[in-house]
């Protein structure tokens, strides 16, 4: 049994599809590994397994004559704290809502649950996911398998955390500035931030929301499309959402298909970045040479990406959030109650240059991508770094003005609504691992799945997740 946990999900899935291992089996051996890795890393706190053996009991009565594309077959998934799951506490990081039972799933774990995923547990977050960096005052602080004293990043940390100690298969995450692809980076997985409205959610505060999306994460690409099929679907109480594709994404993983010219930059021109690690991906990006491609040092023209996306993000932070800043502002961590005000600051004039200045960028990039099918870039400035430290706030004699400018090579693709990719691409000098961050065409989940499936193939990197917690 526990060789089933170096098996991808799609190995487990054709498994339990057959026959040759039942969802009860999975739970089991789920829960054996979380008790034996969890006390190092403090992934998943939450854990919900007899909810889970009463899914996997009625799915394996009612087995589906023709399952739909990413049926899972009862596989054991690890959904992040920001989602809630019915009959489960969900905290959202918060004193708040330490004792939260809600009596709904969001419609994200509704769509996993009909596509036959059970729920084992939810996975840590900071405080309502604010922040790069996986620590709150109700379940503490996540730590990363790689080396125990550093930090997972976040705000998916715990996702990525317990796929890399191989808690779990799959693991749900969400994204607005960086919080899934950030901490695959920084614990070498697969996390795909999908196109706004490819992964419906609900019972939101903003429904309309374009920039705070949920995505798949894996420590594979092809289980990462596997996933993306779980995960996608319409529906009408997200106003947003998008139709399932006609073709399954796992399609193409099996059929993928070269890009023929990708530009890589190391800083977007935007902010400096650790020289190894840019280093290591300006390799990573050479080797799509030998796919086939010609690949160009060139980047999208960002515009004043900082300014724009802060103003987002703050006015997003208010409006979602001034009720609680005003009845349990004790409860709120600083770097919250800043964002909140700041969003409460932002006049009508600062939220209409904002506005612009992001119509001028998706113009830009709509000529960007008639030349180029990839943006290459590092998903993240820096190697995963003390998770004492709250968050960056210097490099290379440049002092970051607020607790996510950092983020910012993942956040400045947030605001062109393409999807993007982080994907393992080599390590630091110490074996840390590093990421690389792709970026697709609008809408184009299946070219970036397949561009990303084939890198992963020509390497190792993805193969060499920890699995056991290192000190």
């Amino acid at each position: 049994m526990d060789a089933l946990i170096r098996m991808t999900a799609r190995e487990v899935v054709a498994r339990l599809a057959k026959g040759e291992v039942s969802p009860l089996d999975l739970i089991d051996l789920a829960e054996k590994r979380i008790a034996e890795t969890d006390g190092a890393i403090n992934a998943l706190p939450t854990r919900c397994f007899e909810r889970a053996r009463d899914k996997a009991k009625a799915l394996m009565q009612k087995r589906p004559v023709s399952p739909p594309p990413g049926y899972l077959h009862g596989l054991p998934v690890a959904i992040k704290d920001l989602a809630e799951v019915a009959g489960v506490r969900t905290t959202f990081g918060s004193p708040i809502y330490a004792d939260h039972v809600p009596a709904r799933s969001d419609l994200q774990v509704e769509i996993l649950e009909a596509h036959g995923a059970t729920v084992v547990a939810k996975s840590n977050t900071p405080e309502f996911g604010a922040g790069a960096q996986t620590f709150n005052e109700v379940l503490g602080t996540t730590a990363n398998p790689w080396n125990t004293a550093l930090t997972p990043g976040g705000s998916s940390g715990g996702a990525a955390a317990a796929l890399a100690a191989g808690q779990v298969w799959l693991a749900s995450g969400s994204d607005l500035g960086g919080s899934l692809r950030i901490p695959a980076a920084f614990c070498g997985v697969v996390g795909l931030r999908p196109s706004p409205g490819r992964v419906a959610h609900g019972q939101t505060a903003l429904p309309f929301d374009p920039l705070s999306v949920a995505g798949p994460m894996a420590r594979n690409v092809g289980d990462v499309a596997l996933m993306l099929d779980a995960m996608s679907g319409e529906t009408f109480e997200d106003p947003i959402s998008l139709p399932p594709p006609a073709t399954p994404f796992l399609r193409a993983i099996e059929r993928p298909v070269a890009p023929k010219r990708v530009a890589f930059h190391p800083t977007l021109n935007l902010t400096p970045v650790d020289p190894e690690v840019a280093e290591v991906c300006r390799r990573a990006a050479q080797s799509f040479a030998g796919l086939g491609a010609e690949v160009e040092e060139e980047t999208l023209d960002f515009g004043d990406a900082e300014a724009m996306f802060q103003t987002f993000r703050a006015v997003g932070f208010a409006a979602r959030h001034q009720p609680l800043l005003e009845s349990h502002r004790d409860q709120l961590k600083p770097e919250v109650i800043w964002n909140i005000e700041a969003g409460l600051k932002r006049s009508a004039r600062d939220i209409a240059e904002a506005e612009r200045g992001r119509t001028a960028l998706w113009r830009r990039v709509l000529a960007f991508f008639e030349k180029f099918e990839l943006l290459l870039c590092p998903t993240t400035l820096v190697p995963p770094f003390d998770h004492h430290q709250r968050y960056l706030s210097e490099l290379g004699g440049v002092k970051f003005p607020t607790y996510v400018s950092w983020l910012i090579p993942t956040f400045a693709v947030t605001l062109t609504a393409c999807p993007a990719i982080s994907i393992p691409c080599g390590f630091t000098a110490s074996g840390l691992p590093i990421g690389l961050q792709m970026v697709g065409r609008p809408r184009g989940e299946a070219a970036l799945l397949a561009a990303a499936h084939l890198f992963e193939q020509a390497h190792d990197f993805h193969r060499r997740v920890p699995l056991d917690p290192r000190g």
